[in-house]
């Protein structure tokens, strides 16, 4: 059950997400997203037995919370550059009385000395920013504006940390954009960074739409037979929301799956 009493102060609510665990969250700022619930759900399910996990540009710790609910026994290393998201992540961390199994680094992960080189983990999740910096209109708040714009670095930056990351047979799950040119990113980006696109699953947000986003899960090259490393297997669309608007059954499964209302 949560730890000591947190005050919930007048710019913040404490959201459920799993099960008894709670999320601090800005009330204008940035709120954990149908992304985030995916990523997570992707990578502890292709990934259930995982001791240790990283999650990457973690933000107020959405991913990883979930991560840690659904994997009681693991041990968590999350970094995060924005204080303002680092400092709700603790708190978050502190409520949910998994501090001490949960460590929240503050930083750029391409910095070299926030992951040591040895440092190795059995999961890594990330659910990157998608457009330039340069692209688009921008939110006035700091906090969405990180989790929107790559202003910290790109999907090829994720691949090429997770592939220096991983443990002997790792899994790294992340989420990014379906149409063509996005999709064209995320796979260069996991082909330089030397690893395989094992499985994908496309999602939609309401059936009949074209999927916008999906789900990838990847493992080093060199952790896999030759024969096996050229190929991608690619999974039926997820579906969000019925043509009716009322939401999937598969989604309200998932969302049971991670301990979050059907």
């Amino acid at each position: 059950m949560p730890g000591a009493p947190l005050q919930v102060e007048p710019h913040e609510t404490l959201d459920a997400i799993s099960g008894h665990f709670r999320l601090f969250q800005l009330r204008d700022g940035h709120r954990f997203s149908t992304d985030d619930i995916l990523t997570a759900w992707y990578g502890t399910t292709w990934c259930p037995s995982a001791h240790t996990a990283l999650d990457l540009g973690s933000g107020i710790g959405t991913v990883g919370m979930i991560c840690a609910w659904r994997l009681p026994g693991a041990r968590f290393v999350t970094v995060e550059a924005q204080s303002d998201s680092v400092a709700l992540a603790k708190k978050t961390a502190r409520y949910n009385d998994v501090a001490d199994r949960y460590e929240i680094r503050e930083g750029d992960f391409r910095a070299p000395e926030i992951l040591r080189a040895g440092e190795k983990f059995d999961l890594i999740t990330g659910s990157p920013p998608y457009f330039p910096p340069d692209a688009g209109v921008k939110s006035e708040h700091p906090q969405k504006l990180a989790c929107r714009f790559e202003l910290r670095g790109t999907v090829a930056d994720y691949c090429t940390t997770a592939a220096k990351h991983l443990a002997p047979g790792g899994f790294f799950a992340c989420v990014f954009p379906h149409e063509p040119v996005q999709l064209a990113r995320v796979e260069a980006g996991a082909r330089e960074a030397g690893l395989v696109i094992v499985r994908k699953r496309p999602v939609v947000f309401r059936e009949g739409d074209p999927p916008l986003i999906a789900l990838f899960g990847m493992m080093r090259a060199d952790d896999l037979p030759e024969w096996f490393r050229g190929q991608t297997w690619t999974e039926p669309d997820l579906i969000i929301r019925t043509r009716d608007g009322k939401i999937h059954p598969e989604y309200s499964a998932v969302k049971l799956a991670i301990g979050f209302p059907p």
